[in-house]
């Protein structure tokens, strides 16, 4: 029960009990969760709740977040406390005879839910039993998560940019997730917890230099809360004199190549010192009460000290959970509860602070949207008027630095995430995000939508905490370092030019303009069919010539194929419930461990299995066998993968797994067979799918396919690097070299059901194929996953919806437009290295889709490793002088930015 429906909620007074209390006031209630105008009308004695106006709100947002959190169905408005004048022993009024008629109908509203003090919420209203066919012409959200409109991903490297020490082994340095505090500087890393301060130098060891407890600090106990390293005029200590801050107020001053404190200002703060911040020569000491203070260099021009220099006071508003400098100004934000106490609208507010200008000018900013809640900010050196800000709930806000005052103006919001943007830092020309789940994802900004460049697991599972940019690091060790601290209490450097990418992707592009001089290749013919049969059954292929003939002819399409993937949809009846739920319990039983069907499956699986391998012994010459390597089933969908025997010894690698999308993730009725293999040093990766049916769900099918794309560990790990795009290792779907994606896609055509079969009875297809919405969102989507796959020229005529055993379009009722919704559709990292021989439909009607086939000429590769290792290594020579000029542009940003 939520707290504005409890408080208006009461039983009838009873006469030995006093009068039930007036409503108590709480936070202002949403609009939508509370109708103060049929409160009034039932209850003149309800005291009015004053909500401040919303703000307002830009309707694609507010959809999203719908999406996003679609939440209960809301309740109706409940009847309140009995009114004084009514006598308990009267009968009580009935729940619609005293209460006011609406409208013009003059009718009385509907019935409400009593739902009492203590009693529990009814649970929410389930969606309806999931069925093949949800031709409502609404889209549907309850499974949408949005996936279709973030940065596409489908590009990105994931190779682990891990910057390298002592003869190319990763530090391991331990930081603790909650009281812990890391600084790096070049090869000297300094972490504090609670009481403890451990140096280390990265270029020796893991073991701390110095161990030192506060005890040798301040001859006393204290707890470290901050720390940052101190501008030096002299270029020997850069990287070395060390802040730290304690919960008492004190600052101390160390060497990190001693260990000894060579500062100290006793009680200089009357509260825990919570952030210090380093901008040209000063130094900024922040405490949670709003209390700061800012060392300058003196008038001489020396560096600034704890025991000589006065530092100036600055105050800001107290207990901000986000502080950051950011322009030379101070940006500050607070969480909601903060906000809340002191009556501020639920919307994050961002306080910019000019610490460094006369009178302390400050200007509060709100975003013109509803996200979340402040946790990061950043600027990207390559576009430093525009600041980034992470928000809960996954969204960046942009503000743009107007005017030359260093103010901020509100520009937009995206939702880059699913989870939390936990922390923000722009590095070189890209934006660094890291998130809830460890990964870290590195965006090219520079175009909409947003393109995710490099994406990997940086601190598995757990959330990254911070990220930070080692300034100093440019000068002292020649590398852009990247630290980043993660609730798994370890701290990761990284590259932050991403030079392994810089390498590598040059080395990739010259091996394939040189692929003829170190690798050998060869040809492979790979035949796909695809069916949504309708719960028809093999024995079912009867009458119609073109039945009877149907795998026949598919098979012999193409001559002497040496991979056959046939992918069935509905091999049973979605709308039985007892068959639904009976396939979900047996597909989950062990398959065979030669790559046949499992024993336990329905006998739909079976009798299409033991057809398709009589099929291919009869439609095959004899001395062309062919084995099993992939069967798998999901709640209707079903794969079936053959490969001739005489390529059995090369197929390495084989896996296949399953991918639910159905209500969300939960049910398989929507979906995808996923299924991989290597070749040569080759992979190929193949996707039999059924995506969310509906003429209007675009948006639910471009999600299902950025859900299938973009899974996660979908495979187990492989041993075949060189199989591989994108640093990738086997376990994604766009790990592999070469995606084919067939099924029942469900994209349909956007145009008049009369124009359109008139056009299809015509011929003239090309007059259709602007209305097709796959073809629209490839062209005009750049969200679109699909954007980078390829489709053969659509010269068959639509395959969906057929009457059964008719060559009529859809002639019941509902009288659903033809479609092209049965697809094929490939991507490959060389466009050359596929190319398709036929793509074409047959005449089957015994379900109201028509099977489609499509074969290609794949080329697989086997490379000269020593020729590979020649290439790479005159790409790394000219990747020093790119290296050199990237971090000169760098250390210029930083030191306009007065970060060094």
């Amino acid at each position: 029960m939520t707290t504005s429906e409890s408080d208006l909620n009461f039983s009838s007074p009873k006469p030995s009990l006093p009068p039930p209390p007036p409503p108590r006031l709480r936070r202002p209630i949403s609009p939508g969760l509370f109708d103060s105008s049929s409160a009034s009308a039932s209850s003149p004695s309800l005291p009015s709740l004053i909500t401040p106006p919303p703000l307002p709100v830009r309707r694609s947002t507010v959809a999203q977040l719908e999406e996003i959190s679609p939440g209960p169905p809301r309740l109706p408005v409940r009847p309140l406390a009995i009114p004084s004048h009514i006598s308990p022993e009267s009968p009580g009024p009935s729940p619609t005879s005293d209460r006011r008629t609406f409208g013009s109908s003059r009718l009385p509203p509907p019935p409400t839910r009593i739902i009492g003090l203590g009693d529990k919420l009814p649970p929410p209203r389930r969606p309806p039993s999931p069925s093949s066919e949800e031709e409502s012409g609404e889209e549907d959200s309850s499974g949408l998560n949005l996936a279709d409109s973030l940065p596409d991903r489908s590009r990105s490297s994931r190779r682990l940019p891990i910057l390298l020490f002592r003869d190319g082994s990763e530090p391991n340095i331990h930081v603790h997730a909650f009281t812990g505090i890391a600084s790096v500087a070049g090869t000297t890393a300094v972490v504090a917890h609670n009481h403890h301060v451990k140096i280390y130098d990265l270029a020796q060891s893991d073991v701390p230099v110095h161990n030192i407890d506060s005890k040798d600090i301040a001859h006393k106990e204290v707890k470290i809360t901050s720390m940052e390293f101190r501008p030096c005029a002299r270029k020997s200590d850069r990287g070395f004199l060390l802040w730290l801050g304690t919960k008492e107020g004190h600052i101390f001053e160390m060497d990190a190549r001693t260990g000894g404190v060579v500062g100290s200002k006793h009680s200089a703060h009357l509260h825990a010192i919570t952030h210090i911040f380093r901008h040209g020569r000063n130094m900024v000491t922040l405490d949670d009460s709003g209390k700061g203070f800012v060392f300058s260099p003196d008038a001489s021009g020396e560096d600034i000290s704890l025991a000589n220099t006065q530092p100036r006071v600055v105050r800001f508003a107290e207990k901000q959970d986000f502080v950051k400098i950011i322009g030379g100004k101070l940006w500050t934000a607070a969480r909601w509860e903060q906000q809340i106490s002191m009556g501020v609208h639920k919307t994050p507010i961002v306080r910019v602070y000019d610490i460094f200008g006369p009178g302390n000018a400050t200007k509060a900013v709100l975003p013109a949207e509803p996200i979340g809640v402040v946790m990061s900010a950043t600027i990207v050196p390559s576009m430093p008027e525009f600041v980034y800000m992470g928000h809960e709930g996954g969204y960046v806000s942009i503000w743009v630095l107007e005017g030359g005052d260093g103010y901020p103006k509100f520009l937009e919001a995206m939702k880059i995430s699913t989870s939390d943007i936990v922390s923000l830092e722009g590095v070189n020309d890209r934006l660094w995000a890291g998130g809830r789940s460890g990964m870290i994802s590195a965006f090219d900004v520079s175009q909409k939508p947003w393109i995710v460049m490099n994406c990997w697991s940086a601190h598995p599972g757990l959330p990254v905490l911070k990220l930070a940019v080692d300034h100093y690091g440019i000068d002292k060790i020649g590398r852009l370092c990247v630290v980043s601290i993660g609730r798994d209490e370890q701290l990761r450097l990284w590259d932050g030019l991403l030079g392994l990418d810089w390498v590598a992707l040059p080395a990739d592009h010259e091996l394939s303009k040189q692929e003829h001089s170190f690798s050998t290749s060869r040809d492979l013919k790979v035949l796909l069919i695809s069916w949504n049969c309708d719960a028809a059954r093999p024995e079912n292929l009867t009458g119609d010539p073109a039945n009877v003939s149907f795998l026949t002819d598919v098979l012999q399409s193409v001559d002497s194929p040496d991979i056959i993937s046939f992918g069935f949809q509905e091999v049973i009846d979605l709308e039985s419930r007892k068959m639904a739920a009976k396939n979900v319990f047996l597909s989950s039983k062990k398959k065979s461990e030669d790559g046949g069907l499992s024993e336990k499956v329905t006998s739909a699986y079976r009798r299409w299995y033991d057809r398709m391998v009589i099929a291919i012994r009869q439609a095959m010459p004899p001395e062309e066998t062919y084995s099993v390597i992939h069967t798998e089933n999901l709640v209707g969908l079903f794969t079936c993968i053959f490969v001739k025997n005489s390529e059995r010894p090369n197929v390495k690698e084989e896996s296949i797994t399953t991918i639910k999308r159905g209500m969300g993730g939960r049910y398989g009725n929507k979906g995808g067979i996923v299924s991989r293999f290597v070749i040569e040093d080759s992979s190929l990766c193949l996707i039999n799918c059924h995506l969310a049916a509906g003429q209007a769900a675009v948006r639910q099918r471009n999600a299902d396919v950025a859900g299938m794309l973009e899974e996660k560990a979908v495979f187990p790990e492989t041993h075949y690097p060189f199989a591989y795009v994108g640093g990738g290792d086997g376990t994604m779907v766009l790990d592999h070299e070469i995606v084919f994606v067939n099924g029942d896609m469900n994209y349909r055509i956007d145009h008049r059901r009369d124009a359109i079969v008139a056009a299809v009875r015509a011929k003239d297809l090309n007059s259709l194929l602007p209305h097709d919405q796959l073809l629209r969102e490839i062209k005009f989507n750049r969200a679109c996953r699909f954007r980078g796959f390829s489709e053969g020229p659509l010269t068959f005529a639509p395959t969906y919806k057929y009457d059964r055993r008719s060559d009529e379009y859809d002639s019941s009722e509902k009288h659903r437009s033809p479609a092209w919704c049965d697809r094929v559709l490939w991507r490959s990292r060389v466009p050359t290295r596929v190319t398709q021989l036929h793509y074409r439909r047959y005449e089957a009607n015994v379900s109201d889709h028509r099977p489609i086939s499509a074969a290609f000429s794949v080329t697989v590769k086997s490379i000269k490793h020593e020729a590979r290792l020649q290439v790479k290594a005159v790409v790394q020579a000219g990747w020093v002088d790119e290296q050199s000029r990237l971090l000169a542009a760098a250390k210029q940003f930083y030191v306009e930015q007065a970060l060094i």
